[in-house]
């Protein structure tokens, strides 16, 4: 199953599913990967220029990276 695959709609949801192949992935092979960056929880939901859900997506694409880096390794 690839990422690609996932038709799950929403950008958390991609986000969620995408950490749960990589975690599915690394257990496969014995990768202990750190936990994914905790969900933000005191959003106002008015979209502020640099929301913290920036900063969730931004740190979400570091560990996904990383998860990469470590599987290559």
């Amino acid at each position: 199953m690839s990422f690609s695959s996932l038709h799950i709609p929403g950008p958390l949801a991609d986000t969620q599913a995408m950490f749960a192949l990589w975690q599915a992935r690394a257990q496969e092979v014995g990768v202990a990967l750190r936990a994914p960056p905790p969900l933000p929880t005191t959003c106002c939901g008015r979209g502020c220029n640099g929301c913290m859900w920036e900063g969730f997506y931004a740190a979400a694409s570091y560990w996904q990276q990383e998860a990469e880096l470590r599987l290559q390794a």
